[in-house]
């Protein structure tokens, strides 16, 4: 018989064959993503006073030296840096869900895939002029004593790396831009009218009143976190013994007094006409031992943590906004008098750690050997015990250890024939 071979297979695989690449195409146009985007899009909080005309600029930054981003509005003259704020947790995946408040514009919203947040603090412009004013070269006396009364122009030519929009931003008509970088330099210089301009040179100790005036600020209103870091933990001197509080116990009653006549139990009131009332105290003892509180060895001064926060503030600003060199100078300029208390409490309380360090090793030495010395003993003795059984048992002869063997259990003692008769 020939054989046949059916059709319908072969019809149905070329069908299913359409069918998955019609599904293949359709879920893949359905789900295609955009490609990455090589500059995506970074979210700001800028100020409500910042006008329209507000710009960012490019300026090297005057501590490190790189460019760096600002804010500057020329309706107000205000300057503004941005503060990079950041996940601690780089690890665990964040974005940004931007939309609208309004319910029109709802669903249209934006997603940022950096979880980066930048937001536009005050920002003084000294800084940004200070590498201009105090440059390196003239840090000895006799290049101090040559320098120049310059313009407000002749110092801006001296920025380096100065961006051209902000050369633009002060040659607005309405820019109040130059009014504030010229009453900024006014405060750390000294000041020559010629003419129509005003000239300006630079002033160490002027740049060092500003420089303490702000750490003042800033120490009056540090963060909680840096409270505890470096005020509190910098400050804490160890444990070095334990103060009891005892309450002061009651004198005993004299003796002839009415007390006497009570029972120690019992308050009797006699004053006046007033009926007697008798009230039972309390079985309980007058004084009760009050729990051991640990004292430190010293403690600071409401003044000593007011130079320790001042020292603070200025420890951060000398080393975010002023170049290193410039840092130095001005760490080296102030008075000796200024931080002399807290620099002898800081010396006693380095002696006391180190010797709080030194007694805590000794005492863990000291247990160490202690429990050294009682493995010790203990092995010892085990050593001559077992010394003591090996001599007894070299000791014992034969007719002994064959006596030992033998069961004596139901007779009698020897013992027992030797008591007394009941």
């Amino acid at each position: 018989m020939a054989r046949t071979r059916s059709k319908g297979g072969a019809a149905s695989t070329s069908a299913d064959k359409t069918a998955s690449t019609t599904t293949k195409a359709a879920s893949t146009s359905a789900y295609t993503l955009p490609a990455e985007s090589t500059n995506p899009p970074k979210l700001l909080v800028l100020p409500k006073d910042a006008s329209s005309s507000a710009r960012i600029i490019t300026l090297e930054n005057p501590r490190y030296g790189k460019p760096t981003r600002y804010l500057i509005c020329p309706e107000t003259g205000s300057f503004y840096e941005f503060t990079k704020v950041a996940p601690p947790n780089k690890s665990t995946p964040r974005s940004w869900l931007l939309s609208s408040t309004e319910k029109e514009s709802a669903l249209e919203s934006q997603t940022i895939q950096s979880p980066e947040l930048y937001l536009a603090t005050p920002y003084d412009p000294i800084f940004l002029l200070i590498p201009a004013l105090f440059k390196p070269s003239s840090s000895s006396k006799s290049e101090k004593q040559e320098r120049q009364y310059l313009s407000l122009d002749d110092y801006l030519d001296l920025v380096p790396n100065t961006d051209r929009h902000f050369s633009e931003i002060l040659t607005l008509p309405d820019s109040k831009v130059e009014k504030a970088l010229e009453a900024r330099l006014a405060v750390v210089c000294d000041c020559v009218e010629m003419g129509d301009d005003k000239m300006y040179r630079p002033n160490d100790s002027k740049l060092s009143a500003v420089i303490l005036s702000k750490a003042r600020k800033m120490a009056e209103k540090l963060p909680p976190s840096m409270e505890e870091k470096f005020i509190k933990k910098a400050l804490e001197a160890p444990v070095m013994g334990i103060v009891k509080d005892q309450q002061p116990t009651a004198p005993p009653p004299a003796a002839g007094s009415p007390e006497d006549s009570a029972s120690p139990s019992e308050t009797r009131s006699t004053t006046g006409t007033t009926p007697s009332v008798v009230s039972t105290a309390a079985t309980t003892p007058a004084t009760e031992a009050a729990e051991p509180t640990f004292a430190p060895a010293i403690v600071a001064s409401p003044a000593i943590v007011t130079l320790q926060r001042l020292r603070t503030g200025l420890n951060f600003i000398l080393s975010s906004y002023l170049p290193p060199s410039l840092s130095r100078t001005l760490q080296s300029s102030l008075p000796s008098e200024t931080f002399a208390p807290l620099e002898e409490y800081l010396s006693k309380l380095s002696k006391l750690r180190a010797e709080a360090a030194a007694s805590r090793s000794n005492d863990i030495n000291g247990g160490k050997r202690s429990r050294d010395e009682e493995d010790d003993e203990r092995l010892e003795k085990k050593r001559k015990m077992e010394q003591e059984e090996k001599v007894k048992k070299a000791n014992t002869s034969r007719g002994v250890k064959q006596l030992a063997k033998v069961n004596t259990s139901g007779m009698m003692k020897l013992s027992s024939f030797f008591k007394k008769k009941t």
